[in-house]
C-alpha cells in the first residue's frame, strides 16, 4: 500500500471519528414547500446537523372539510409528513379537529375531533409517526375506531316554520336539552342543486325539545319551507371528543364534551376498550406520571355544575374529590412525581392544586377569571399560567407553599404600556426550553380601527412571540420586546414567491380562527387557541402556530454556524423560516397564495 493512500485511509478514520465524538448525526434533509404546490421554493435556512427530533401540530380546514395534521423535523426546519387532504372520501381526521396527543413511545399520534359541529361524524383518528430517513416518508394510514352513541333511524321527519320534528325507531335515554345533535342522509326527494339543496335537513344542531319516550325530539334549522319525509336518515347524539391524554402506550383516554364522559381507547386493537361518566363538559385530562390515575377538567356550565373528577385507571371507578370550588375549570396538569395536579378555573380565575393522595384541593391561588393555559416545565419545577383577557402570564413554582403548594415568582403584565408588549397584547400561550435558560409567550394583538400594517387593508391580527430569561425572568429578545413572526430572509431575496410582503408583521383576521373569550366559554367547533407555541425536546426550536396566518413560525434558540468559519451566521432566537400547513379548501389567498389550513395546537416529539 502507498504512503498516499495510507494517508488517505488515515484522514477518512480520524474524520469518522471526530463525527462519532459529536454525538450528532448529519443526514440529508427534504424541504419541501408543502402540498400547495407552489412555484419557487422560499430561500430557506441550512438546517442543523443534529439528532431526529418532531413536532406535530394540527390544523382546522374550510367547514365540511377534512383537517390535517403534519409532522415537523426539527433539525431539517421541514416538514415531512402530511395527513391526506386532496381525497375527502380517504380516511382522514375529520372536519373539526380539537385536540392531539402522541403516545410516549412516539409511535402514534392520536387526534380529536368533534365533527357533529357541522354535521360530519365525531372521531378520534391515529397514525404512526414519520421516521428517520434521508427522504421524507410520511405518516402511516389514518385508522379511526368506532365511538360508542346513541344513533337511531329516522321514521319521520318535518319542519315547521324552522322547527324540525323528528320520529326515531330506537328511544334516546339521558339526553338533554340543549346538547348537541347530529343529522345526516336525510335526502329530499326532486331536490336538485343548487337550486334545491336535497340534505338541507342535516348538520349539527342543538337539541331544543325530546319526549319522555325519547323518541321525538325536535331542532331548529335555517333552512326552512322544507317538505315533510315518511323516513330516512339518522339521528345521533355524538360523544363529540375534545381532548386526548395518555402516560401510557396501551391506552389513550379520550374526554367527550357532549357525552360528559371518558373514553379508554386501545392503541392495539384500535378500539374503545372501556369507559366512564365525568362531570358536566370534560375540555382536559391529566392522567398521572405513575399511570395510576386520570384526572378530568369539568367545564360545567356554572359554578354548581364546574367540576373535577378523579378515576382509577385500572378500571376507570371513580373517586371523591373534595373541597374543590372552582368556576369553569379550563385546563389540567400533573406535576412530575404524580403526588399533585393542578386546575385552572377560567370562570374565576384560580389555580387549584389537588392532592392526588387524598384527591382533597391543598390550596388556591388568584389568576383572574379568563385565565386559559396552564404549561408545567419538570426542569425548573415551575407552572406558567396565561391569562389573555387581562393580559398577564403568571409564574409558580410548584412548590414551597404551605403543604407543598405552589408560589407565585411574578406576574407579567402584556398590557397597553408594559415593557414585553408597549401596545398591548393578549398572551395565550406559553412554552419552556429543556435546557432551563428561557421561556417563551405567543400573544396576538388587535389594533383598533385601520391595520398598522400598510399591506393588509382593513383590519387585522398582529402575532408575536416574547423571550424571557427563565432565571431572572426579564427580557431576553435583544432589539425588540416582541419578535415578528411573518418576516424571515426569504421576503428578502428578489424573486422569491414568499407568502409575507418584505417588512409584514400582521395578516387580515379569519373568523373561524376567533377564541370565546368570557362570558363565553370554550364549546367544539370553537379555535381554543389562535396562537399556540411549543418548544423541540431538544431545546434547538420554538415553534408557533397561527390560525389566522396559516403558517407555523418556525424559530431557531441556539443559533448556527453554518459556513464552517467558527462564528455563528444565525443568532440565537432567529425567525428562519414560516413553515405552511397543507392546502385548505377555503379561497385563494389576496396575495396570490393557495388557501392554507388554520393551525391550531402542537406538541413535541421525542
Amino acid at each position: 500500500m502507498s504512503l498516499r493512500r495510507v494517508g488517505r485511509l488515515a484522514a477518512l478514520v480520524v474524520a469518522s471519528l471526530l463525527m462519532m465524538a459529536c454525538g450528532q448525526v448529519y443526514r440529508p434533509v427534504v424541504i419541501p414547500c408543502s402540498e400547495n404546490g407552489i412555484p419557487g421554493c422560499p430561500v430557506q435556512t441550512p438546517p442543523i446537523p443534529a439528532n431526529f427530533h418532531a413536532v406535530f401540530a394540527i390544523s382546522t380546514n374550510a367547514p365540511n372539510n377534512p383537517g390535517g395534521a403534519l409532522q415537523i423535523d426539527v433539525s431539517g426546519d421541514s416538514i415531512i409528513a402530511e395527513t391526506p387532504t386532496s381525497d375527502p372520501s380517504a380516511p382522514n381526521l375529520g372536519d373539526v379537529p380539537t385536540h392531539a396527543a402522541v403516545l410516549p413511545n412516539n409511535a402514534r399520534v392520536f387526534v380529536a375531533s368533534a365533527g357533529s359541529v357541522s354535521g360530519g361524524i365525531d372521531g378520534v383518528s391515529s397514525f404512526t409517526t414519520a421516521v428517520q430517513a434521508p427522504f421524507a416518508t410520511g405518516f402511516g394510514p389514518v385508522t379511526s375506531p368506532s365511538l360508542p352513541s346513541q344513533e337511531s333511524a329516522i321514521t319521520a321527519i318535518s319542519e315547521a316554520g324552522n322547527l324540525v320534528t323528528a320520529t326515531l325507531n330506537a328511544p334516546w335515554t339521558n339526553v338533554a336539552v340543549g346538547y348537541a345533535i347530529a343529522i345526516a342522509g336525510v335526502v329530499i326527494p326532486g331536490c336538485t342543486p343548487p337550486a334545491c339543496n336535497p340534505n338541507a335537513y342535516d348538520g349539527g344542531f342543538t337539541l331544543a325539545s325530546i319526549n319522555g319516550a325519547g323518541t321525538t325530539i325536535q331542532y331548529v334549522n335555517p333552512s326552512s319551507g322544507l317538505p315533510a319525509l315518511s323516513s330516512g336518515g339518522t339521528a345521533t347524539f355524538p360523544p363529540q371528543p375534545v381532548f386526548v391524554n395518555s402516560t401510557q402506550n396501551n391506552l389513550m383516554y379520550v374526554a367527550n364534551y357532549n357525552a360528559n364522559s371518558i373514553f379508554a381507547l386501545n392503541p392495539s386493537l384500535n378500539a374503545v376498550t372501556n369507559s366512564a361518566p365525568a362531570g358536566i363538559h370534560p375540555v382536559s385530562l391529566a392522567e398521572l406520571p405513575n399511570g395510576t390515575k386520570l384526572y378530568v377538567a369539568n367545564q360545567g356550565t356554572s359554578q354548581t355544575t364546574s367540576s373535577v373528577s378523579s378515576l382509577n385507571v385500572a378500571d376507570l371507578s371513580s373517586n371523591p374529590v373534595t373541597g374543590f370550588t372552582g368556576t369553569n375549570p379550563v385546563w389540567i396538569v400533573a406535576r412530575g412525581d404524580s403526588q399533585k395536579i393542578y386546575v385552572l378555573t377560567q370562570g374565576d380565575g384560580q389555580l387549584v392544586t389537588i392532592d392526588t393522595a387524598t384527591d382533597t384541593v391543598s390550596s388556591s391561588l388568584p389568576v383572574g377569571a379568563g385565565a386559559n393555559l396552564i404549561f408545567f416545565d419538570p426542569n425548573l419545577n415551575r407552572l406558567y399560567v396565561t391569562n389573555p383577557l387581562t393580559s398577564t402570564v403568571y409564574v409558580f413554582s410548584d412548590t414551597g407553599g404551605a403543604k407543598d403548594t405552589p408560589v407565585q415568582l411574578a406576574a407579567i403584565s402584556f398590557a397597553v404600556g408594559s415593557a414585553p408588549c408597549p401596545l398591548g397584547c393578549a398572551p395565550t400561550s406559553v412554552t419552556a426550553l429543556a435546557d432551563g435558560t428561557r421561556f417563551y409567550v405567543a400573544s396576538l394583538r388587535q389594533p383598533t380601527g385601520a391595520c398598522p400594517d400598510p399591506t393588509v387593508t382593513g383590519s387585522c391580527v398582529v402575532p408575536g412571540l416574547t423571550i424571557f430569561n427563565a432565571n431572572s425572568l426579564s427580557l431576553q429578545y435583544p432589539s425588540a420586546p416582541t419578535l415578528s413572526l411573518l418576516n424571515y430572509p426569504c421576503a428578502a431575496q428578489p424573486g422569491n414567491n414568499c407568502p409575507f410582503a418584505p417588512g409584514q408583521f400582521a395578516v387580515p383576521p379569519v373568523a373561524a380562527c376567533v377564541s370565546p373569550v368570557l362570558p363565553a366559554l370554550y364549546t367544539p367547533g370553537a379555535t381554543r387557541f389562535r396562537i399556540f407555541t411549543t418548544a423541540s425536546m431538544d431545546s434547538s426550536h420554538v415553534y408557533v402556530s397561527m390560525c389566522d396566518a396559516g403558517f407555523i413560525a418556525d424559530i431557531i434558540t441556539t443559533g448556527s454556524n453554518t459556513n464552517g468559519s467558527g462564528s455563528s451566521s444565525i443568532a440565537p432566537d432567529t425567525l428562519v423560516t414560516d413553515l405552511p400547513t397543507a392546502f385548505g379548501a377555503g379561497p385563494t389567498q389576496a396575495n396570490g397564495y393557495p388557501a392554507n389550513q388554520n393551525p391550531i395546537f402542537m406538541m413535541p416529539g421525542q
